[in-house]
C-alpha cells in the first residue's frame, strides 16, 4: 500500500484543514477534517477530531467493524469539550472523514462534505454523499449531481462534529473487500470542487504511485482555482 498527502491554505490567511495517518498491526487509518468557524476555531476543531480518531486507533483494541463508530463518538465528545474549554459553542465545528483498512476490508465513516472516493479499475466505485444542502437537493431530484460544485448553497452543511446530537449523525459505509479497491482519495471540498471525478480517474490511470497521482490532481486544483478566492484544500491518496 502506497499513500501520499497534501494540505494547503489556498489563498486564505490560515489553514483550517487537518489530517492524520496511522499504521500498525491492526491496520491502516487515514483521516481528513475541515474545520468551520473562522478565527482559528475551525483549525482547533479539525485538529481535535483528527487527533482523537488517530489516538483512539493507536490505543484501542476495537475490531474493524466497531472502531469507526466508537472513534467518531470520541471525536464528537472531544470537540464539544473543546468548545466548553474555549467558550466557543457556536464557532468550533468540523467535518470529518476516515478510512480504515483492516482484516482485508475497508470501511469509511464521514460527517459533512469532506469526501472519500473508492476507485476500481480506474473508475469511481463509490463515494461518500455530502451532508449538505446541494446533496439533499440531488437526493430529492431537484438538482443534478454535476451542479453540486457550483451551487450557491454548497457550503451549507446539515451535519458536522461539534453540534450536540441525540443520536449519532455520522454515516458508516458497508464493508468493502480490499480486493475490489484499487485506490482511495480522502479530500476536503476545497480539493474536490476544483478536480472532477473524470479527471481523478484519468490521472489515476496515468500514475505509478500515490504521490504522482496526488501531484497531478493538485496541479488541476491550482489551475482551476487560479485567480479565485481559493479555499484551504487537503487530500490523502492511497493506492493498493
Amino acid at each position: 500500500m502506497d499513500f501520499a498527502y497534501i494540505t494547503n491554505a489556498g489563498t486564505q490567511a490560515g489553514n483550517e484543514d487537518s489530517f492524520a495517518l496511522s499504521e500498525n498491526e491492526k491496520g491502516s487509518l487515514f483521516v481528513v477534517a475541515d474545520g468551520l468557524g473562522g478565527h482559528g476555531k475551525g483549525e482547533v476543531a479539525s485538529a481535535i477530531a483528527s487527533s482523537a480518531i488517530k489516538e483512539y486507533f493507536e490505543k484501542s483494541g476495537a475490531d474493524a467493524r466497531s472502531f469507526l463508530p466508537e472513534a467518531f463518538s470520541e471525536a464528537q465528545s472531544r470537540v464539544l469539550d473543546g468548545q466548553k474549554a474555549l467558550n466557543s459553542p457556536f464557532d468550533m465545528k468540523t467535518t470529518c472523514t476516515a478510512l480504515l483498512i483492516a482484516d482485508g476490508i475497508c470501511r469509511i465513516c464521514h460527517i459533512g462534505d469532506t469526501r472519500a472516493y473508492v476507485f476500481h479499475r480506474n473508475k469511481v466505485k463509490t463515494r461518500t454523499l455530502d451532508h449538505s444542502v446541494p446533496q439533499m437537493l440531488v437526493a430529492s431530484g431537484e438538482l443534478k449531481e454535476k451542479h453540486i460544485r457550483a451551487h450557491p448553497d454548497r457550503n451549507r452543511l446539515l451535519r458536522v462534529l461539534g453540534v450536540g446530537w441525540e443520536a449519532p449523525q455520522y454515516e458508516l459505509s458497508k464493508d468493502i473487500p480490499l480486493s475490489e479497491c484499487q485506490a482511495f482519495l480522502l479530500c476536503t471540498d476545497g480539493f474536490w470542487e476544483l478536480c472532477g471525478e473524470k479527471t481523478m480517474c484519468a490521472f489515476l490511470k496515468r500514475s505509478a504511485n500515490a504521490s504522482g497521482w496526488l501531484s497531478l490532481m493538485e496541479d488541476e486544483v491550482k489551475k482551476n482555482g487560479k485567480g479565485t478566492n481559493m479555499d484551504n484544500y487537503t487530500a490523502v491518496a492511497v493506492i493498493c
